[in-house]
Parts: structure tokens; sequence; C-alpha cells
């Protein structure tokens, strides 16, 4: 019968093709049943890249994909097999540096990876077999094996629930490390399982692995790996998918490569000095073969050519040979200098103090260090509002019932000022609900401002609202820790342990809440207030003071229906179907205008609706709704045909007004990036109402703003759905682009009603927008996900939504008001560094090869080098690199004090403004002035034909080390003019430099001559 019961709940009925048969605890299946043992994967986790195996080719094939270092590599092959004038090792040793450490620096990352794979497969778990609990490590489950789990330990792979601990066959997870959401979901148990797992025989029918987290065969039944279990001793299941198709596994993606507008410049400018190098190399050789076409020239009397010679055409190869001779001027090593800058420059934002939250006791993270300097070119700003704007720490203020407002006036009374998660159910609420529900009701009226008188039957539908507030929720409550475990799980607040009267409470009467959202945690506190005070779930009853019910079926929340909704029983035997609702346009117009005030107020609104059922009409609901979730196929559309029929025609009740307070300086902050220039998006799933209340207090819109709306209340009415005019005035604006001309023309703009997908589809548009502007998206939790990754900065809050978005991130911040220091300072700087750095680079390396390409007309176009091989080699790696890469690091050439005073200072270096063309080609003309006057200023010196002391005249060795004497010391103090904020660190390595460089030459001077 069980095998029969977990064909049928887990798909078996349907036959699909694409399905897999378990056997539970590998037992062997009936002698009348043919069956081939199946093949699946271990349970090992493999997010790593390389092997010790294949490391070495495969890191050396991606690294010389990328275009400069392919480009060296021809050069440097070039060396080898041509006869060049310098040899392979100048170009040779720099290139080897570069992909040494790179391939270190990804050979560490990786081993990283390895470390965290071998930390959850070398994981012990407890394995049942013939009975005895066997201790193994997590990689060698395998599909079939049953499995225990213990509290707070994690599901080392997708398991199906077959016993639990608790005595109503269920148990409770929180799924974080999936889908950020750190609720407490339930599971049950497969129905009519045997107790003793021993002697259970069953075989389980189910699809192939999907990713798709919510589309899940037995999904009340299913455990994901990374799950964890919780408020439960232990649990056993059964092993149905391991290893790479869990789906976990097969829902991680690594994360797309996004690239800085530094580096595409960059690229541009790569490209203009390969042109230079190119017209340089077709300069020398036609002059060559042109000065060579002259009697005399090409033959002198002490270098005749061979036969051999004479026959063979060599331009190509002298092409090539004065390419290599120039190739100098492409700045290899700043790729090098570049990574650096940037990894090192990270620890900075993680080091900084002012981002170290006390709270939380944890600071700034730094997921990528790529796009430190994309901090500073920031044009839009994508913010989510629940948990980044606000607090996400949700208050009960007031609610209206059937017209009424009620406003709970005692706000220092001893039910109030509790944090979100730290609800206790002492004897402190106990005795507020004891009384009758008539007397806590006659309560509810003194303590609230009226405007009427009500009626009886306004009495019952204020229980009725209350008891709703107690019901439809996934609330639960936990027992306090027992003596010696103290605060732990950081779920209790004690109160000061105290009563009324002052007695000590026992621990057995303090409890805790757990659930999906701080919102829910608030309603059914609000309900506490009144007496009705929710003592919990057990067995499928929710027992609240004096007024328990059944609980038949949750009919969970979802973006689509934007609600949820329960059915309960009533010790009456009355069906009751009560739903929370987030769209309060379904309702009536006389109190939706009520609900309008409440979130015009800046409040989060929900309203209250319920529904009498029938027998009849519970036992087709419940008849639809299993037959629903024991579908494979369609099971989503058929839960959702269910839900619509259930929560149709229902009658409203009243409406909650729950308060969301604002981040500390969130106004200050946003006032500070629309200051900078920075346009901001807030694109939101609240209402309307709640968000312009929440704008206005940011102050992104102010109380003279003109606003632009286009809802469909703005909308006229044509004799079609105002929808349906919506979307198509949208489709047509899209096409005109329209609507992104008028929004990138406002200051602000508000998107309310988003879901995570729209989110990110916004911001794509603007992303892909004319001009390429840079978008940051900031949030808190799972549902910013999909917008952090599409934008070109991702940052991550790390509020109380799950920690998805911090990790999915790029950086991770405490608090909102962080986000003012990142941009105006650290982006700014960081900004300014790199694009310094860049300039610098081919500034130098410029200076560097013109004397090389004017000595070509002195010495008949023979490829004779200017500079020893030694100093060819050494110039970018030892004698300029170090002062460039310190300046990178420390330079300050405003104060952060003063950044963050003025906003209007992050302007003058937007849309890349020191790496354009202009100051690219000032730098550049600087080179060509500076190479210039090297190389014909030390000729001038050498127009007097003065002697050494040996009688000899100075040769052309002489002549390019004084040259590039000169070169060192002019280009390292160039910098050091343009330094404005020393440290030691500058002094140590620029003055350093300089001494190393003389210590060398008079050291490889004394052996070469």
């Amino acid at each position: 019968m069980l095998r029969r019961r977990l064909n049928r709940l887990l798909g078996g009925d349907e036959r699909r093709v694409d399905s897999r048969t378990i056997y539970v605890g590998h037992r062997p299946c009936p002698a009348t049943e043919a069956f081939i043992p199946p093949k699946f994967c271990d349970n090992r986790i493999v997010s790593s890249k390389y092997t010790v195996w294949n490391f070495l080719p495969k890191n050396l094939f991606e690294q010389f994909r990328r275009i400069a270092n392919f480009y060296f590599l021809i050069i440097f092959l070039v060396q080898v097999i041509v006869d060049t004038p310098t040899s392979p090792v100048t170009s040779g040793l720099p290139l080897f540096f570069v992909i040494t450490v790179t391939a270190i620096k990804q050979g560490y990352e990786d081993w990283l990876r390895h470390k965290a794979d071998n930390e959850v497969n070398k994981y012990l778990v407890t394995v049942l077999e013939n009975g005895q609990k066997i201790r193994t490590e997590s990689e060698k489950i395998k599909v079939g094996d049953v499995v225990e789990v213990k509290e707070d330990e994690t599901f080392p792979c997708d398991l199906i629930l077959l016993q639990s601990s608790r005595d109503d066959d269920t148990c409770f997870v929180t799924t974080a490390s999936l889908d950020g959401e750190s609720n407490h979901k339930t599971h049950y148990t497969v129905p009519d399982t045997e107790k003793d797992l021993e002697s259970l025989n069953a075989t389980i029918e189910c699809e192939q692995p999907q990713p798709d987290l919510y589309k899940s065969l037995g999904p009340e039944n299913l455990l994901l790996k990374g799950a964890t279990l919780k408020n439960t001793q232990k649990i056993c299941g059964v092993a149905v998918y391991t290893g790479m198709e869990t789906k976990m596994a097969l829902n991680y993606q690594g994360k797309s490569q996004k690239r800085s507008a530094v580096e595409k410049s960059i690229n541009a400018f790569l490209l203009v000095y390969l042109c230079i190098l190119v017209s340089k190399a077709l300069v020398c050789t036609t002059l060559k073969y042109v000065w060579q076409s002259e009697p005399g020239q090409d033959e002198p009397w002490y270098n005749q050519k061979t036969q051999r010679e004479k026959d063979t055409n060599l331009m190509f190869t002298d092409f090539l040979s004065f390419m290599v001779l120039f190739n100098f001027i492409i700045p290899v090593s700043m790729y090098v200098t570049v990574e650096m800058q940037k990894f090192l420059g990270s620890f900075f934002i993680t080091w900084d103090k002012d981002f170290f939250d006390p709270e939380i006791q944890e600071g700034a993270l730094v997921n990528t260090s790529d796009l430190n300097e994309e901090l500073g070119q920031v044009e839009y700003v994508f913010t989510d509002k629940t948990g980044t704007l606000t607090q996400n720490n949700m208050e009960f203020i007031e609610c209206c019932i059937d017209g009424f407002q009620y406003k709970y006036r005692d706000a220092g009374s001893e039910l109030d000022g509790f944090c979100v998660t730290d609800g206790p159910v002492s004897k402190l609420q106990q005795k507020a609900g004891r009384v009758g529900s008539v007397v806590s009701l006659r309560l509810l009226l003194n303590a609230h401002t009226r405007t009427c008188t009500p009626t009886y039957g306004h009495y019952i539908k204020e229980e009725l609202f209350l008891r709703a507030l107690c019901l439809c929720h996934t609330v639960q409550v936990k027992e306090s820790p027992g003596p010696g475990q103290g605060q732990a799980d950081g779920l209790m607040d004690q109160v000061d342990g105290l009563g009324l009267g002052g007695e000590v409470l026992r621990p057995e009467e303090q409890r805790g809440f757990i659930a999906s959202s701080p919102d829910e945690v608030a309603l059914v506190k609000g309900a506490m207030r009144y007496g009705f005070t929710f003592l919990g779930l057990e067995s499928k009853n929710m027992k609240i003071l004096n007024r328990n019910n059944d609980l038949l079926h949750v009919l969970n929340f979802d973006p689509v229906r934007r609600r949820m909704s329960v059915i309960v029983r009533s010790k009456s035997g009355e069906h009751k179907a009560l739903t929370l609702k987030q769209m309060h346009q379904v309702f009536p117009i006389v109190t939706s205008s009520n609900v309008c005030c409440l979130a015009q107020e800046g409040y989060r609104t929900l309203c209250v609706a319920y529904k009498q059922l029938s027998a009849e009409e519970y036992a087709q609901a419940d008849a639809g709704l299993r037959e629903a979730r024991l579908a494979l196929q369609d099971r989503e559309e058929k839960l959702m045909a269910v839900y619509n029929q259930v929560e149709t025609g229902m009658s409203l009740i009243g409406a909650t007004a729950v308060e969301d307070r604002l981040q500390e300086e969130a106004a200050e902050t946003m006032e500070a990036l629309q200051g900078a220039g920075m346009k901001v998006w807030v694109l939101t799933g609240d209402k309307m109402e709640t968000a312009k209340s929440t704008c206005y207090a940011c102050r992104l819109f102010q109380r003279n703003t003109e606003l632009l709306e286009l809802t469909v209340r703005t909308l006229e009415d044509g004799g079609r759905k105002r929808e349906e005019r919506l979307h198509e005035l949208l489709l047509d604006y899209h096409k005109k682009s329209l609507f992104l001309q008028i929004c990138q023309n406002c200051t602000a703009v508000l998107c309310c009603r988003m879901a995570p997908l729209q989110k990110a589809q916004v911001m794509k548009m603007v992303k892909n927008s004319k001009g390429g502007p840079i978008t940051l998206s900031i949030g808190d939790g799972a549902n910013d996900v999909s917008m952090i990754l599409e934008a070109h900065v991702g940052i991550g809050i790390k509020g109380k939504e799950g920690r998805q978005a911090v990790r999915n991130s790029d950086y991770a911040i405490p608090k909102l008001k962080h986000l003012k220091k990142l941009l105006l300072a650290h982006g700014h700087l960081y900004y300014v560094r790199i694009a310094h750095l860049v300039q610098y680079f081919f500034y130098k390396n410029l200076c560097f090869i013109l004397p090389q390409f004017l000595y070509q007309f002195f010495c008949g176009y023979s490829q004779q080098p200017l500079y020893d091989a030694a100093y060819l080699t050494m110039y970018n790696i030892c004698f300029t690199s170090m002062p460039i890469l310190a300046y990178s690091l420390l330079e300050q050439h405003i104060c952060i004090e003063v950044l963050l005073d003025n906003a209007t200072l992050y302007r003058e270096i937007a849309k890349n403004a020191m790496l354009r063309w202009r100051p690219f080609f000032y730098w550049t003309v600087l080179g060509v002035f500076h190479g210039l006057l090297f190389f014909f200023g030390v000729r001038y010196l050498f127009s007097n034909p003065a002697l050494q002391d040996n009688g000899q005249v100075f040769g052309n060795w002489s002549y390019g080390t004084i040259v590039f004497t000169v070169l060192v010391f002019t280009v390292t103090l160039k910098l050091a003019l343009d330094t404005r904020h020393w440290t030691w660190i500058n002094h140590f390595v620029i003055w350093g430099s300089l001494a190393f460089y003389v210590f060398f030459s008079f050291f490889w001077g004394g052996i070469i001559w």
C-alpha cells in the first residue's frame, strides 16, 4: 500500500518516460517485477575549475585567450625563431611574470573552492543500514540510502521525508541558502509510512532532476540539499537526488563576467598604440630599403652579403624584427599592475571601520574586486524599498474594521516595543486574553478611537478580523531554550523575565515567534494586544488562547496572486476560508478609500477577507487541492485554479497598517546621491501610496516636485479593461522609446508592483539604452538577486531577508547609509587612481620606445637596440612598477571628508572623464615631447667629442645608458610631482626605486664593461 501511495504521490501513475525508480534502503524488488539497476551519480559536489592534472594546460589556454597575452606570445616566438636584434628574454621574462602571477592568483582562488567542496563532501552524516546507524562521509551517500538528520544540521542531499521526531509527523526547515528566505517552512512525512524503517519495503518513481526549486515532486515531502532542519529533533529520509543532480547544484550558476568601463578604455588605447607600433615598423622597414637602394649603402666593404642573402627577400623578416624592437610600447606589465591594484585596493573597503555595524558585528564585504573603479562612474541607482530604504522592522500601528479605524493608544504598555522576531508569549499576554471574548472586545473598543457607535454585528466582525490575524499566517511558536542553553539562536527576548506583578516567568511559559516575514510577526503581536494570543500549531490544531481551530489547508502566498489563505474549522464545525491580500483594488471602493488613507501615511497595508464554506464547497475544495498536489504535471496550474475557486466571492472585513521605519540616514544618503548627479529609481512590489510616502520621506520626491503618474487609475475608461489599455500604451511607448526618454529626464522614478524578473527587465532597458550608462542596483532580499546580477555593479545589504543578495552581489554593506561613502569616497578615489595608472603606463612606455625609434635614423636602420637587454627587461618590472602601484593604492587628491561633504565633486569624474580621448592625447603628446627631449638632449651633449680616460670615445651603450637614466629619473619624478598624498610607503618606493636603479647600473655596468 505504501508503494502505491508513494508512486501516486510522486507521480508514478503518470508513467512519464523521463522518470527514475528508487528502491528505499536498496532492498531488492519483488520477483514479479522486472528491474534493471539504474546508475545514479554520487553525492560529490564539484564547484572548482581545475584539477592537479589539467590546471597547467587549462589555465594557459584561458590566459592566452586574452589578446595582449597572445600578442606577446607571438612576439616571443618570433624572437626565438627569427634573428631579431633583442634577446627572447626581453619579452619572455615579462610575459612569464604576468602568466605566473595570474596563474598563482587563479590557482589560489580555485584552491579555496576545492577546500569548500571538501568541507561539504567530507561532512559526516548518519546513514541507516540494516538497522544500524553508520557515520560516513557525505560524498558516499547513494540514491536510495536512508539518512538521519538532526536539528540545526543541513540536508546532505535531496531527501523524501519518511519519519519525524515530532508527534504531528512534520518538520521545519529554513532554505536561506537556496532562495534567501529565512522563514521556517513546514514539511510532512509520506502518509502511512511504517514506523520501523528497517522493515520498510517501498519504491519511489519520480521525475528526473530539474533545477526549478518550486516545481518539485511532492513539495511537502521533499527536503532540499542545503536547507537546515529547525525546531525538530531529528528526521529520517531517503535520498532521491544526489551530488550534482540536487536542486542546489542545478541552480548553481557562475556569475557572468562583468567588465568595467576602464577595461574597455584600455582596449581602445591598446589599439591606438598597436597602430603606432605597426606604423613605426613599416616606416623603418621602408626607409631601410630606400636607404639601401643607394649605391654602396647595401653592401659596405666590411659587411658584404653572401649569395644566399642576395637571393632571399628579407623584407618581412626585417618588418618582424622592427616589431620586436618596438614591442615594448605595448605595456604587458600594466595588466599585472592593474590586477594587483584592484585586488589589494579591495582590502581598503573591507578594512574601513566606518562600514562596521555593531548590531550584526560585521563590516563590508568585497566579492568582486574587478569593479572598484566602477563605483566612481555610477549614473543610475536602482534600489529596493523594503529592507533597503526601510528597516524591514515591522510594527503593528492601527487597523480598519468595517469602516472603523482603531489606533493603539497605550504605546508604552507592557506589550509594545518587542523586536520583530522576539515576541515572548508569556503570562503577560495570557492574562490579557483570559477574559471572555465579549469582555476583551469591549476593552478593544475602549482602547481605541471610534467615529460612531458600533452594532453587535460589528463586534462579530471585530472578533472575526482578529481571529483571521491569528490564523492566516505561517508563524510558529518556538519554546524558550532550556537551562544553560542561553540565547544561542538569537530568537528569544525575555523582557527582563518578569510577568504581571513582577513575578519571574518559568522557561516553559516563554516562547518566541518564528515566521516567514516580519509582517506576520507584527500582525500576530497586534492581535495579541487585544486578547487573541496565538499559542502555536499542534497536530494541525491552531491554538488561540480559549479559541482553538483545526487547520485544514494552507494556500501559500505567491507573487502572482499576491495573497495567502487558510481553510480552518472551528469548534462548532464551521469551515471558513480566511485571506490576507495585498491588492486592495479588488475590494469595494467604499472600504478601499480607508485603505488608501492608511497607505498614504506610509504604512504597509494588508486587507483581510473571509468566506463561509458549506460542507459541499469544502469537500470540493479539499478534493481539488489533494488532487492538484499529487499531480506531477501542471501542478502549479491546477493548484492556481483551485486557489482562485476558493478565494472567489470573499467578503472584506478590514485592513491592517504596519509601519516599516526608514533606514538610518536613508534621506541623507539619497540626497547625497542625487547631489552627485545620480538618478535614483525605486523598484518595489509595494502599493503606490506606500511607496510614494517612502520616497517623500527619503527626499527623493519633494513637496514641490511635479509627479508624472502612469497607472491604471490615471487612464480614461475607453470601454476596455484599463489594464489592457495600460499594457498597449506601454508597448507603444517602448517602440518609440518614449517611455525611457521620459524616465531618463526625471530626477527620480518609482516603479510599483514589480516582480523580481520585471526589476531585472527595467534594469536591462536602462543599461542597454543610448550611451550605455553605468548602473548600480542595491537590495537585501532574494527577490533582488536578478536585479543585482543584471546591473554593472550589484550591492547587497546584510538585512533580514537571508543572505542570497549578499552572496550574489559584487559588494555587500551592512546598512544603506554606507552606500554614500562607498560611492562618493571609495569609488571616486579608485577611479582617479586607476585612470592615472593607465594613462601613466602608456606615457612612460612611449617615452621608453620613442628614443629607440629615433635611434634607427642614425644607425642605418640596422635594428640596433639603443638600450641594454637588462634595461629592456627590467624597465617595467623593477625600475618603474612599484611607485605607480603605491600611487594607485594610496593617492588621495582630495581628502575623504571633503568628498563626503561635497557630493558635486563626483560629477567631475562622471562618464569616464579621465579616460576620454582628450586626456589620452594629452598624455601621448607629453610622452612624445619627453621622448624627443631625452634623445636629442643627450645627442646635443655628445656633440662635443669628449674622450674617456683611456682615450676612447663614448660608444652607443654609453649613449643609450644616459638616455635610459634620464628616462627613469624623469618618469619617476613626474609621478612624484603628481602625488598629493604622501605616506612613508610612497617615499620608500619612489626614492628606493631610483636608488635601486643607480645601484644596479653600477653593478651591471661593472660586469659588461
